[in-house]
């Protein structure tokens, strides 16, 4: 870690000519002059003349600062090795994940070097914990994944609407509510359905690892299971039909309760300041753990038919190789258009924004969880909302964390592949979303008979 904090470059933007990349670069450069830790930034990829062209597009209209342009390709471990010890840290934005994550964390972790990324896909999360966590641990190197809109939102909304339960009472179950809107037309990140139609063909070794791994630790949630409810819901309270939808945010989610539940107090930093030691375990106190799912929202039953449709293509034609070729050639129309191959313009990016509702439903007391066919009492619903997801709210987020590990990386575990939840919640991530556009707010508070 001391080698690492003396290299060329707090931190390598890499895949930066991509869709997501060059708004990660923009996001990114509002903080490379402001006082801070973020002194020096490279951008890497296979051609420095489309880097060049993403700074200059990201930097407009001001002419660009002159970053280092490097050359470096997922498929020459030799150029990532390189790229890796001159820099802190890396944040990947070359997906999907699954085909081209592997040989980037291999070599930030054979280096020391930090890692995050905007991985939305359950298979490569758990399969680089597999593979990498004792080695990242020995090695000094965090490697975060889900730094952006998945899954940063779901884990902070979440502890956010854990803590308004004030003992003795306590949640039993959180559901999210993602509505995602705009002023003119959403279109989705390419990049999120194509990791998509690559789960969904590739399910069966999601399964054959999880088979292969002891059982996590399981959270003591008061209360018993919930039930499992319709497939599509009306919302009333909140405005919206609803859809259940098999989320990654779920999946890190668990993941960070699993940690917690091993460890209570959450993970020590690797030079941790008593103050922080003080703060990490007073903030976890507080959170109480409860059954997280994820439903996606439309104020419209016809938004509901347009995600069951391309929920549906997917689902139908990514089991068979030609399927999946038409599926990746022709987004527009397996998604009826809320996915296109060019990404959405600079008006249609501008003008969406997201709502993440959290309804958590509860025990006054907590003794009274125990008590047999005693119903929850309590209602607790609080909401997380920001910019247009994909290429917004995620770079925000991607570069708050990569600040927050540049300034303390002391405070936070020294190495290990881990969720972003268990890592930044305890430090000022959430403060720092706030100051950058995205809010979190409670909504309501209220006994709730069931």
């Amino acid at each position: 870690m001391e080698a690492a904090t003396r290299r060329e470059f707090d931190l390598v933007i890499l895949g930066a000519s991509g869709f997501t990349g060059k708004y990660v670069i923009r996001e990114a450069l509002k903080f490379l002059s402001a006082p801070g830790p973020l002194v020096s930034i490279a951008l890497a990829g296979r051609s420095t003349s489309k880097l060049a062209a993403a700074l200059q597009w990201a930097a407009a209209p001001v002419t660009p600062p002159p970053l280092a342009l490097i050359p470096a390709d997922v498929s020459d471990p030799a150029s990532l090795l390189a790229l890796c010890r001159r820099t802190r840290v890396v944040l990947n934005c070359v997906g999907p994940f699954r085909l081209y994550g592997d040989p980037v964390v291999a070599a930030c972790v054979d280096t020391g070097t930090d890692y995050l990324d905007i991985s939305g896909e359950p298979e490569f999360m758990e399969r680089m914990e597999v593979n990498y966590h004792q080695r990242a641990e020995k090695a000094g190197s965090l490697v975060i994944s889900a730094c952006g809109f998945d899954s940063v939102p779901a884990e902070l909304g979440l502890m956010f609407n854990s803590r308004q339960w004030v003992p003795p009472s306590v949640p039993n179950r959180v559901e999210a509510y993602v509505s995602l809107e705009s002023e003119r037309r959403i279109v989705g990140n390419i990049g999120t359905y194509e990791s998509a139609v690559l789960g969904v063909a590739n399910m069966h070794q999601l399964q054959e690892l999880r088979k292969s791994r002891p059982k996590r630790a399981r959270p003591q949630i008061p209360g018993p299971p919930p039930p499992k409810g319709p497939l599509v819901e009306r919302n009333k309270a909140l405005g919206l039909w609803a859809l259940k939808l098999p989320s990654a945010d779920a999946v890190v989610v668990r993941r960070t309760l699993s940690i917690l539940a091993e460890n209570p107090d959450g993970l020590p930093g690797a030079n941790e300041t008593e103050e922080h030691a003080g703060k990490r375990k007073s903030y976890w106190s507080t959170v109480k753990p409860a059954h997280f799912g994820v439903k996606i929202g439309t104020k419209s039953i016809l938004g509901i038919f347009r995600f069951m449709v391309t929920g549906l293509f997917i689902g139908l034609f990514a089991t068979f190789s030609l399927g999946r070729s038409l599926l990746l050639n022709f987004p527009s129309v397996f998604s009826l258009g809320w996915f296109r191959k060019t990404g959405p313009t600079e008006e249609e990016v501008s003008s969406a924004y997201f709502n993440m509702w959290f309804v958590a439903h509860g025990y006054s007391d907590d003794k009274l969880a125990s008590q047999r066919g005693r119903n929850t009492d309590t209602k607790v619903i609080t909401r997380v909302s920001g910019p247009e997801v994909g290429y917004l709210t995620t770079p925000i987020i991607l570069v708050q964390c990569a600040l927050i590990m540049l300034t303390e990386r002391g405070n936070l575990p020294k190495g290990g592949v881990l969720p972003p939840g268990v890592v930044f919640a305890p430090t000022d991530l959430q403060k720092r979303l706030q100051a950058n556009g995205i809010s979190f707010d409670v909504i309501s508070t209220k006994a709730s008979p069931q």
